[in-house]
């Protein structure tokens, strides 16, 4: 093959999920680039629009005992349309909650802005982490539907819980579409900043953060979080504890 029929984007194409070098034909995109990329959008936007198998992951969490709440958002138009509404329990859903014997961790799951992340990763992080955080008190998992990450400060206060864990799936993209997030937060209130949480993001394993990657850096966050009483900010990756490929990527949501 001449160096002219070569392709000089393709070694920096296999490097990366970014659509890049994809040529011309006439005023616009390949054919097949441009089929790709409208396979991706609708994954997208499938992933946004689709519910939540709450019976088949609350299956996949078994032996966890599984508590469902609701949003304040009556369904997913509304969610999208109105951020605020997920951001707090319908009225009544705390009571589903209180009386509960309080815990260090609870683990809360949100469907957010891509139930399709939920759906495939959200019960084997939850298993891979409790296996992390012997000697901590667990609390039931409680999932929420139409719900975004402040919800878990609601829930987290009602439940008792020292510490939250919320995981939810990512707003999804044209590269990864079931992207799935985890947000911790020490001493949940309703009324708390993003800047009091930390977060993990890209986990979904296929060229983001692994299933034991992403529990390793929740348990590392959590025992930090409880022996000094905060999260956010705060907290930050220290030098040395950990290698460098376990160590915990910390971000404020």
């Amino acid at each position: 093959m001449t160096d002219v029929m070569k392709d000089p984007w393709a070694k920096l194409r296999a490097a990366t999920p970014a659509r890049i070098g994809l040529g011309r034909n006439g005023a616009g995109l390949p054919t097949g680039a441009n089929l790709e990329f409208q396979f991706a959008h609708a994954r997208a936007r499938d992933a946004v629009h689709s519910g939540l198998d709450v019976d088949a992951l609350a299956a996949e969490l078994s032996p966890f005992e599984v508590i469902r709440v609701t949003s304040a958002a009556p369904d997913r138009a509304s969610y999208l349309r109105r951020p605020d509404l997920g951001r707090k329990l319908a009225p009544g859903e705390a009571d589903t909650l209180n009386a509960r014997t309080p815990c260090d961790v609870a683990f809360v799951i949100a469907d957010g802005l891509s139930s399709a992340a939920v759906q495939s990763h959200a019960a084997a992080v939850v298993h891979a982490a409790s296996a992390k955080l012997e000697g901590l008190t667990l609390g039931p998992v409680v999932v929420a539907t139409q719900a975004r990450v402040a919800i878990g400060d609601e829930i987290g206060a009602a439940l008792g819980a020292r510490l939250v864990v919320l995981l939810v799936g990512e707003r999804p993209g044209l590269t990864v579409a079931d992207s799935l997030g985890a947000y911790l937060t020490y001493g949940p209130r309703p009324g708390l900043k993003d800047s009091a949480r930390n977060c993990l993001s890209n986990i979904h394993g296929k060229g983001g953060m692994s299933y034991d990657q992403a529990a390793t850096k929740i348990a590392w966050l959590t025992r930090e979080a409880l022996k000094r009483g905060l999260t956010g900010t705060g907290l930050k990756e220290e030098s040395g504890v950990l290698d460098q490929e376990n160590a915990p990527h910390i971000g404020e949501a």
